[in-house]
This record gives structure tokens, sequence and C-alpha cells, in this order.
């Protein structure tokens, strides 16, 4: 993925750059001295959208292409509109450290016919991998699960050969559970406890008539 930006002028007004649909950002590195840049906002949400924060892009416009990952983004609070990211510039033969999402693809058989309920126990995966083999996503083939009692671990699942991962290969990712209805018995009533309109009416009479003789 890429994307054109070029040297920016911080002298130049943010909020006009933004009107125009031109969106500030900067780009740094472990061995990167801060650049300022600007590209095309409506570029950068298309990428943002495929790629996120995890697909290395590249930078054009700068000299040499840089590659890089998108660090932080500023999102405006009402619209959602970006207004400015950080792109985190990798060196030739540096190792990146991303949480990389899982996505969860197929029909799991103990959910569909048996009535269980799948449990996403994690939702993305640490590593440290090199950025060449960096992928937007790992996939999760849920339709493993055939039984009530099916689980998927980390070991179940394809990574990059140069990925290190930061968790162990026997947490399980993905799980089925069964739905348990707790039936709550109604406690029986108490009726000594109730008292009638009639016994109401006796009680009010009676005090009316203590009332009254007691003048």
């Amino acid at each position: 993925m890429q994307l054109t930006v070029e040297k920016r002028d911080t002298a130049k007004n943010t909020n006009g750059m933004r009107r125009e649909g031109v969106m500030p950002a900067v780009v740094y590195g472990r061995s990167e001295e801060s650049t300022p840049i600007s590209l095309s906002r409506k570029e950068f949400e298309k990428v943002f959208k495929q790629g996120g924060s995890s697909t290395v892009i590249t930078l054009k416009g700068l000299g040499e292409d840089k590659d890089a990952l998108i660090h932080d983004v500023e999102f405006h609070a009402v619209s959602g509109e970006p207004l400015h990211a950080d792109f985190y510039a990798i060196e030739k033969g540096q190792t990146v450290t991303v949480s990389v999402p899982l996505e969860f693809d197929g029909v799991s058989p103990a959910v569909k016919d048996l009535g269980g309920i799948l449990v996403k126990v994690m939702h993305e995966i640490e590593m440290e991998v090199q950025p060449k083999d960096l992928p937007a996503a790992i996939h999760v083939d849920i339709s493993a699960l055939t039984g009530l009692d099916s689980k998927i671990f980390v070991s179940d699942l394809k990574f990059p050969s140069s990925a290190v991962l930061s968790v162990p290969t026997d947490e399980v990712v993905a799980m089925v559970d069964t739905a348990k209805e707790e039936t709550e018995e109604a406690a029986p009533m108490d009726l000594s406890s109730i008292e009638t309109s009639v016994e109401r009416g006796k009680k009010e009479e009676e005090a009316s008539a203590g009332d009254e003789s007691a003048e």
C-alpha cells in the first residue's frame, strides 16, 4: 500500500489545509528525524480503512521511499474525520512489534447445529515480525469448532515464518460454550401476611370506636 506525501511548511495554517482536503502528519523513526508532512485526507482514509495500523505503507514524495506504519491518528470528536497522523518509519532490517487483529471466518457446526455459543477469547495477537511479512490480519477458521467442547489454540493458527509471538501457543483463541438456562423457583406466598380489605375495614372501625369511647 502506498501514500503520496510531501514535506509540510509548519508555518502554514493547518485548519486551512484541512478545509482543502489536505491532512497534516509527521513521520519519524528510530534513526529518522521527525519530518512534518501533508497528504490527501481521502487517500489516507482509504488506506487506513483497508490496512489499519498493522500494515506497512510506502510513503512516496520524500526523496527515497520510506516504509512506515500508522502509529497514531487523531480524529475529530464529532465528524470522526482524521485530523492528524503519526507515521513510524521502519529501518531496513528492523523488525516491528505489532498487535495484529484476528479475523474469524467460516461457520462452526457446534454453533449452527448443536446450539452452542461462539466465544472469541482473543481479538488480536502481538508479534515481532519482519515488515515484509507483516499480515493485515490473522485468519481463524471457526469451522474447526465441531463439538461443544471444541477449542482453537494459538498453535492452530498460521503465522509468518519470521513472527515471534508474545503469547504462549497453548492460549485459547476461540471456543464453544453452552447456553445455561437458570430457572428460579418462586418463593411460596405467605398468606398470613396478607391483609384483606375486609380485615382492614374492621381494624379501621375498631380504631374509630376506640377513639370515640376515649372521648
